[in-house]
């Protein structure tokens, strides 16, 4: 299942609460992606925050994977989930013009 996730930072804080944790946090966020867990990574143009594409069997197993980053682990960020499916719309305008006519 693809999961989005989107980072939020914890109100008042400042670079400098961030930057002993960025090595690390990269490192980790690099071995998510080698594992095939985080598919696809961005930043918020204009609010600078992460943005990650995952593959995860559920919202659960990305939560998991997401709860091993320094950053969350340092309560600093945490990220709201959105499991994503398919988009049907194409099916339901377009299936009766694609039936065979009798």
């Amino acid at each position: 299942m693809k999961i989005l996730a989107l980072e939020r930072e914890r109100e008042g804080l400042t670079a400098q609460d961030f930057a002993p944790y960025l090595k690390a946090e990269a490192q980790r966020l690099w071995e998510l992606v080698q594992a095939g867990i985080v598919r696809e990574t961005y930043f918020d143009r204009d609010q600078h925050t992460a943005v990650l594409m995952l593959e995860c069997d559920d919202a659960d197993a990305a939560r998991s994977a997401l709860a091993t980053l320094p950053l969350v682990q340092a309560g600093l960020i945490s990220f709201d989930l959105i499991p994503l499916v398919a988009y049907s719309g194409f099916a339901r305008l377009f299936a009766a013009a694609t039936k065979p006519s009798d």
